[in-house]
């Protein structure tokens, strides 16, 4: 795959700028209103809806997580089952190569990125939090939530599903990065921002470096190289 270097500034220029009209305004400018304005309108019923409480705490549990990685498996193992063993090693190396991918980029952006804040239930003092209401286990604050790293995350797989398996599958992966990512949200342990400024922007400046150039196919010939198992000689054919 040839470097689409006029593709890659674009996308780049798009994460910069993205994140730097939401980080130059004073207070963020807008975008904290419309932050304020999401967070309250999911935060004030969990006072008078029990349903809602339990919603919340549910899709916010470690578990539901588990969710999100087996709705990101089922995606994958539709090709598995159709492809040949080449096929098949070929679709495992994609899916260690995405990992590793996730961690660097999600490591390198919390390191990188110029801001580090509270999420809302802890930023708000009159915020309601669900572990308040129930002793189940749930993710509804976090002191430093920017980038939001579950929402990054998410977008990566999406990004490795257009790259490798077409544009319709994309379409069902940011169908789960919906499911997945905004309930932490609708509980306040990450602000809006987070993810449509943070992440976003982090996977517009990180990885058309990896996906529009032959980085992550040379990761891939690497890997089938190197790890252990039949079809080695197939892969790349």
């Amino acid at each position: 795959m040839k470097i689409q270097l006029s593709r890659i500034l674009l996308l780049n220029a798009a994460g910069f700028v993205l994140f730097l009209c939401w980080y130059l305004p004073v207070n963020h400018g807008l975008w904290f209103t419309l932050d304020s304005a999401i967070f309250h309108f999911f935060n004030r019923p969990l006072a008078h809806h029990r349903a809602w409480v339990w919603f919340l705490a549910i899709t916010n549990n470690r578990a539901f997580d588990g969710c999100s990685l087996l709705a990101m498996g089922t995606l994958m193992l539709r090709f598995w089952l159709r492809g040949a063993p080449s096929e098949r090693r070929r679709i495992v190396i994609i899916g260690l190569v995405m990992l590793l991918t996730a961690i660097i980029v999600n490591q390198l952006a919390q390191a990188l990125m110029p801001v580090k804040r509270a999420s809302p239930t802890l930023f708000f003092h009159d915020a309601l939090r669900v572990s308040d209401f129930l002793p189940l286990s749930t993710k509804d604050a976090s002191k430093d939530s920017f980038p939001g790293d579950h929402g990054m995350m998410l977008l990566i797989f999406c990004s490795f599903m257009w790259r490798y398996f077409g544009q319709k599958t994309c379409q069902l992966a940011l169908l789960i990065f919906v499911i997945f990512a905004f309930p932490r949200v609708m509980i306040g342990a990450h602000w809006l921002t987070d993810i449509v400024i943070g992440s976003f922007s982090s996977v517009l400046i990180a990885l058309p470096w990896i996906l529009l150039t032959p980085v992550s196919d040379k990761m891939i010939c690497f890997m089938d190289h190197y790890l252990p198992g039949k079809n080695k000689q197939k892969i790349n054919k």
